[in-house]
């Protein structure tokens, strides 16, 4: 039975992740990326200076700052998606892979920088009086409560898709590399792995919302810099291999000759696939933590989490990549994962510093992620309850990442894409509609930027 459910769950992660569903995020993210003028990508300058608190006021309605609020989705998007999910592409698309996570990133900073308006435009409450954002609350208070189906389709799909599986899963593989357990005695380690790894997420998710953006805010710097550092480590040692590496991502984008037998296509979507994983653009989880802060201007919130892609995506998804590839041995490579980042590292880095330096970034990487992603489900599940029952989400989640830590990668990435898929449906569809608002208001945002 259990094979069975794995069976069906490939088949439909295979199906829904379809060229329809491509159009959706990429044709979305393209429009939306036109139709904004290209006005938020010339004022990154002013985003920058938002994040550092310059336009902060407390009596502003929410619960998180600015840089709260993009740390909490950062440490959600900057996680194992970066490390693990670009050794995915690489192992199942080629190299090809990387330059269409890319294009989906260019175009995700438009679709983040749209959604995340939208999410402080259109905030709900709960029946505590505490402000909600997400799709879907745009979906129901800014088409219309007629629409409120589809915000609990979108809902529904985010129970699924904001489970911590991928990350409990990955974090307990590398510890079981790193420390070489036996085989006979790796199903038992992960076990006890799942509740180590369990009882810590608990000690932090358990606190809300406000303790998730401060412990994010500590964790995601500190994070970004020493992976940053270790990586050009590994690109000074394999300096000469770098305009080759850029020279195969960029023919093996469009021959999709390595690893697919040249399905064009399938490599496209692998390599979308992965950056939606990354960087969550067009998903609807990051206007639920963007929709929690302190701010009366939208559009100042849409331009922040518009850095988010850039940082997760092109910088730090770029830089695994080229540590992955710069090692050169992705070609013959038998597994998968995180497998595959760690033995790259440790293939430039001497006397195994690649793994003990990854195993840290691993570890800030996955429990930030594991920290943050909870409270998204809870506020799916609060929609569509109330946040009494919501915060039994958490229970849920502590579970979840027990579970997770000993069943199969393959069905743990084909169970988070297809609620993914499933999210992004709404959250394209509702964003589309609204866009003209959000234009409507960075116009008068930008005119009155103009004249203070």
């Amino acid at each position: 039975m259990y094979l069975n459910f794995q069976d069906s769950v490939a088949q439909f992660s295979s199906w829904v992740w379809g060229i329809p569903l491509l159009i959706l995020l990429i044709g979305g993210g393209l429009f939306l990326f036109i139709y904004s003028g290209l006005v938020p990508f010339r004022y990154l300058g002013h985003a920058v200076n938002i994040l550092r608190g310059k336009y902060d006021k407390h009596d502003s309605p929410g619960d998180l700052s600015h840089y709260e609020a993009l740390s909490s989705a950062i440490a959600a998007t900057v996680g194992m998606g970066n490390i693990s999910g670009v050794a995915i592409a690489i192992a199942t698309g080629g190299p090809g892979a990387i330059f269409w996570m890319w294009v989906s990133a260019f175009v995700g900073m438009a679709t983040k920088f749209f959604t995340c308006s939208l999410s402080i435009m259109y905030r709900g409450k709960d029946e505590e009086g505490n402000v909600k954002g997400g799709p879907m609350y745009v979906i129901t208070e800014g088409l219309g409560k007629q629409w409120k189906p589809l915000a609990v389709f979108f809902s529904l799909a985010g129970l699924i898709g904001t489970l911590p599986a991928f990350q409990a899963n990955q974090l307990t593989q590398t510890l079981i590399d790193v420390f070489e357990v036996n085989s006979s005695n790796e199903d038992t380690a992960k076990l006890l792995l799942g509740i180590s790894i369990a009882i810590i997420t608990s000690l932090v998710i358990f606190g809300g919302i406000k303790r998730i953006g401060k412990v994010a805010g500590k964790l995601v710097p500190i994070m970004v810099v020493i992976y940053l550092l270790t990586v050009i480590t590994i690109l000074i040692l394999r300096f000469d291999a770098i305009p080759e590496i850029f020279s195969l991502i960029f023919t093996d984008a469009f021959s999709g000759d390595a690893v697919m037998g040249g399905a064009l296509g399938a490599l496209i979507i692998t390599g979308v696939k992965r950056a939606a994983f990354s960087n969550e653009a067009g998903i609807g989880t990051a206007p639920m933590m963007h929709g929690t802060a302190k701010t009366k201007e939208p559009i100042r919130e849409g331009l922040v989490a518009m850095l988010g892609p850039a940082i997760d995506t092109l910088l730090v998804c770029t830089l695994t990549a080229l540590a992955i590839l710069a090692s050169g041995i992705w070609k013959n490579f038998e597994g998968n994962g995180i497998s595959l980042t760690l033995s790259s590292f440790d293939a430039v880095l001497p006397y195994g510093m690649g793994s003990v330096i990854l195993t840290i970034c691993v570890l800030i990487f996955a429990f930030s992620t594991l920290f943050t992603y909870s409270f998204y489900g809870y506020s799916c599940l609060s929609f569509l309850t109330n946040s009494k029952i919501g915060k039994f989400y958490n229970y849920i989640y502590i579970a979840t990442i027990v579970i997770a830590s000993v069943i199969k990668l393959d069905f743990v990435i084909n169970l988070i894409d297809s609620g993914y898929a499933l999210m992004a449906i709404p959250t394209v569809i509702s964003t589309l509609i609204l866009a003209p608002k959000v234009k409507r208001a960075a116009n008068d945002y930008f005119t009155r930027l103009k004249t203070e």
